[in-house]
């Protein structure tokens, strides 16, 4: 016979771990203020100065896509144009920009933008500034 087969194995305790999740730049600038991180979370490019496309040129090609009735690709081409006007730091045109991509895809995310957008545009531009000298 062998012994300890059919024995109970005592529970091992769980050791409960707190893991520390470190705060990406964009939270760390943007503080508590959890809504403005979540507006540019879905609208800031963390590297605009790697876009090869000016902000005229989205803004043109938004503009002939959306006169062709191709709405996802209008919509794709104004929040590039968003994007750039949010590193620019001109809060009309993110308006403008975000506020067209909101009319074509009224099922993505961009109320909060839209809702805060001085308050945005000043977060991005201190993490531009931060980051990007």
């Amino acid at each position: 016979m062998v012994r300890g087969l059919f024995k109970r194995k005592k529970k091992e305790e769980k050791i409960e771990k707190q893991v520390e999740i470190e705060k990406t730049s964009l939270e760390n600038i943007c503080g508590d203020d959890s809504e403005v991180c979540q507006a540019l979370w879905h609208t800031m490019f963390l590297e605009p100065q790697k876009i090869d496309v000016t902000l005229e040129e989205a803004i043109k090609k938004a503009t002939e896509f959306e006169k062709q009735k191709q709405t996802r690709k209008a919509r794709i081409w104004y929040h590039v144009a968003g994007g750039l006007a949010l590193w620019k730091g001109d809060v009309t045109k993110v308006k403008q920009y975000f506020g067209k991509c909101e009319k074509l895809a009224p099922e993505m995310d961009y109320g909060l933008i839209m809702k805060i957008p001085e308050k945005a545009v000043a977060k991005a531009q201190e993490y531009y500034k931060k980051f990007l000298g």
